[in-house]
């Protein structure tokens, strides 16, 4: 009889603690949806929003262009005195030499993405190059592959900063829409989890310093072979803290230093997997 009596309150109170539970709002985290912008409705207003985007999102121009000073930290700058300097600089040949005012600086900065050899700022020059090779990869090519839309928003945002009105052209409704922006109705813009090895590289832009995916890039060292040097801690650390230990060649401060504040363990274990299984020689 007193088990029974036990057994019975306990299932009471089990399903006292059920029916709370249900009762409390329900709070579901949804992997941010996507959602196109149409280009055709945009206005320079929206451009200029749309070129904030991208400059720090999926043309990853902070990942240089920052306080480590890999390149020109544009958004520190007074680029109303920047901009004009440049195109004074007696090793600028491009363009924008032809031009005038707003229109000569928004050629200016369209060029430098397209063709970011054609005038380097003095003392960000790959190495050994005399300031006449730009470590920058064009960025309508792999692995950044900005479309001439997104080229001219990112354009307008840096002229809007400048505090010149925008020179760009709007969009035609036939032109290619741009990359999906992150959205959620929580308001969490927070990138859901990458899901494949290559996934993770592009949402870290691994690719844009490493010879990775085909990139041809050469900021990094290529990692081919890897798994005979390191195990897998090493290449986690290399990773997550990759000042420890600086590759021949390379310097320091180049990498970022917080993918351990950004990455999950899946997307760490993602790309340690994907970097074992490189070929030694390609």
């Amino acid at each position: 009889m007193t088990f029974l009596r036990v057994m019975g309150f306990s299932v009471f109170i089990l399903l006292v603690y059920t029916g709370f539970a249900n009762i409390l709002p329900q709070v579901q985290g949804d992997p941010p949806a996507e959602e196109e912008v149409d280009t055709g409705s945009l206005d320079m207003a929206g451009m200029i929003s749309l070129g904030e985007q991208l400059f720090s999102g999926k043309g990853t121009c902070t990942l240089c262009h920052n306080k480590r000073l890999r390149a020109p930290d544009l958004l520190a700058l007074d680029l109303a005195k920047t901009f004009p300097e440049r195109l004074a600089d007696p090793r600028y040949k491009g363009i924008a030499k032809s031009r005038e005012g707003a229109q000569a600086i928004g050629d200016y900065i369209h060029e430098s993405m397209l063709d970011p050899s054609k005038y380097v700022v003095a003392g960000f020059g790959k190495k050994g190059s005399g300031d006449t090779i730009s470590q920058m990869p064009k960025i309508d090519s792999p692995p950044i592959s900005l479309s001439e839309v997104e080229i001219n928003a990112i354009t307008a945002f840096l002229q809007d900063r400048a505090g010149i009105s925008p020179t760009v052209a709007l969009p035609s409704a036939d032109e290619t829409p741009t990359t999906p922006v992150a959205n959620s109705d929580t308001g969490d813009e927070e990138e859901g989890p990458a899901t494949t090895a290559v996934a993770a590289l592009d949402k870290f832009s691994c690719t844009a310093c490493h010879d990775l995916e085909g990139s041809q890039a050469d900021i990094g060292p290529k990692l081919n072979g890897i798994s005979k040097k390191q195990d897998d801690a090493k290449i986690a650390e290399a990773i997550i803290n990759p000042n420890a230990e600086i590759a021949e060649g390379y310097e320091a401060d180049i990498m970022p230093d917080d993918f351990g504040e950004q990455m999950r363990v899946s997307e760490l274990n993602l790309i340690i997997d994907y970097l074992k299984n490189l070929p030694e020689n390609q």
